[in-house]
This record gives structure tokens, C-alpha cells and sequence, in this order.
């Protein structure tokens, strides 16, 4: 397994911020085992049937496809989540957003939140963890994602309180009220394309990464159907992209307590708002 993983390793070298550590992974996927094990076995052969697997997804990672779609999970907000190509893959950074919105709403009070895109289901899912009492209702115009996003809602136990709706933003639920609205929308320019890294441009869902020229669009639309739908101090919290707090600011005009995180790069990344 040492020589398996230091091939690995060098074939992902250039491709991959880390190249040892997938190749670790992608082994222990195959293997079935975790790092105690590999360290404590390195000279364990692998069977033929195991090599196979290993070459070949080491072969789809140089092609630059994400890890973890090759995984089929990442983790979020301490929680494991199954991934496809028809989801975007949960990032550190949006975990700010539950944050923000656990910040700003009571606990252990009904509530009932609207999670606008929710792709693989993490925001739904670590918010109806988190907040035992609240209804999620969790929306997106895929329905190949909303079947994933029911899937991690299953795998920790929390589907009877989250309800998934195919729907274009909030058009589906015009006329319902929410006491907050979370939402990691698309916000890449379509001029930024050629600057995304290869894994993120060729393989995640381009309609949960772009959003017209720049960037704003399903701002545009979202916000004046959050403002329709929340109750009286209700909280809009959205993800946000590098330089657009100026712009949100402005679409914000007129909501209350505006304000602004950052991610642990210093880089303003969640826009909060409240009604």
C-alpha cells in the first residue's frame, strides 16, 4: 500500500493542492478501511480487483475531477453528505452562512426557513440539525439534486422536517411566509469561466455557478421575492461572491441591519439583511 500511494501521489502531483492526502483517500475508499489502518499495514498488498478501482479513479483525479465526486461525499458543517455532479459540492466557506443564520434566529422556537437552491441539501439539512423545532423548506429548480438533497436528509434523520419543492427560486411558494431565507445561489460572472479551475468548471453544475453577466442576476430576483415572503424582521442570509458587497448593498437598500462576514480569508462572503 506505501508504494500504491506514493504512485498515486505522484500522478497527482500538479494536479491536486494534495496530492498524497487524495491519493490516501481515494486507497481507503477502495480498501474500505481509514489512515489508522494504512499506516499501520503499509506493506499490505492490494488484490487485483482493488488495484483496478484504484488506477482508475486515480486516472479520473488527473483528469481534474473533483475528489469528491470520485468519493460520492464531503463533509459539511460536521455532517457527511453524498455528492453527484448534479450538486455543487459544499465548501467551507458557506458553513459562515449557517452561522449567521443560527446567530439571528431563536432557538428552540418554531420556524420555518426557506433554503432557495439547495443543491446537495447541506444548508437544509445542517440548519434542521441545528434548530430542532424548525420546518425547512428546501427548493431547487433540479430535480435530479432535490433527490440528493432527500437523501442526506434521510442519512441524518431529519426529512420529516424538511420539504422539497422543484421550484425557480421562490415561485413556488409565492403567498407562504418564512421567519428567515438562506441562500447559496449562483454568483460567477459568465466572463469568469475561463478563470475557474478546471475542476470547478468542467465538472460541477454550471446553472449553480453562473449567473449572467455579472453575477448579480439571481440577486436580482431573489431578493424582492424574499422581501414578498418573509414575515415582519425576518432575516434574508445569502453567500456571496469576491467584490459584490457593493452591489448587494445597493439591492439591499431599504432592509434593516445589513451587514457583511467574512471568510477566514478576510473576504466578505455572507450578506445578511433583515426585513
Amino acid at each position: 500500500m506505501k508504494q500504491a500511494i506514493a504512485t498515486g501521489a505522484d500522478k497527482l502531483q500538479g494536479i491536486s493542492a494534495q496530492p498524497r492526502l487524495d491519493a490516501e483517500l481515494l486507497l481507503m475508499k477502495v480498501l474500505g478501511c481509514d489512515r489508522a489502518f494504512l499506516l499501520t499495514h503499509p506493506d499490505a498488498p492490494l488484490a487485483s480487483g482493488q488495484s483496478e478501482i484504484y488506477e482508475a479513479w486515480l486516472d479520473r483525479r488527473a483528469a481534474h475531477e473533483p475528489i469528491q465526486y470520485i468519493l460520492g461525499e464531503q463533509e459539511f458543517f460536521g455532517l457527511t453528505f453524498s455528492v453527484t455532479p448534479d450538486v455543487l459540492i459544499p465548501r467551507p466557506e458557506t458553513e459562515h452562512l449557517v452561522e449567521a443564520l443560527l446567530e439571528r434566529v431563536p432557538h428552540g422556537e418554531p420556524l420555518r426557513i426557506a433554503d432557495v437552491g439547495t443543491g446537495s441539501g447541506a444548508i437544509a439539512v445542517a440548519l434542521a440539525v441545528s434548530l430542532p423545532q424548525a420546518e425547512v423548506v428546501a427548493l431547487d429548480i433540479s430535480q435530479p439534486a432535490l433527490a440528493i438533497a432527500r437523501r442526506n436528509a434521510e442519512r441524518h434523520h431529519v426529512s420529516e422536517r424538511i420539504h422539497f419543492v422543484t421550484s425557480d427560486l421562490l415561485a413556488a411558494v409565492a403567498g407562504e411566509s418564512f421567519d428567515a431565507i438562506v441562500s447559496n445561489p449562483p454568483y460567477v460572472a459568465e466572463g469568469d469561466r475561463a478563470s475557474l479551475e478546471p475542476q470547478v468548471r468542467d465538472y460541477e453544475p454550471a446553472h449553480a455557478l453562473f449567473a449572467g453577466s455579472s453575477g448579480l442576476d439571481i440577486y436580482e430576483r431573489l431578493i424582492p421575492q424574499a422581501r414578498a415572503l418573509l414575515k415582519q424582521d425576518g432575516w434574508l442570509v445569502m453567500e456571496m461572491g469576491q467584490g459584490q458587497d457593493d452591489a448587494l448593498a445597493h439591492l439591499l437598500s431599504g432592509w434593516r441591519n445589513l451587514g457583511f462576514i467574512s471568510d477566514l480569508r478576510g473576504i466578505p462572503r455572507v450578506a445578511c439583511a433583515q426585513k
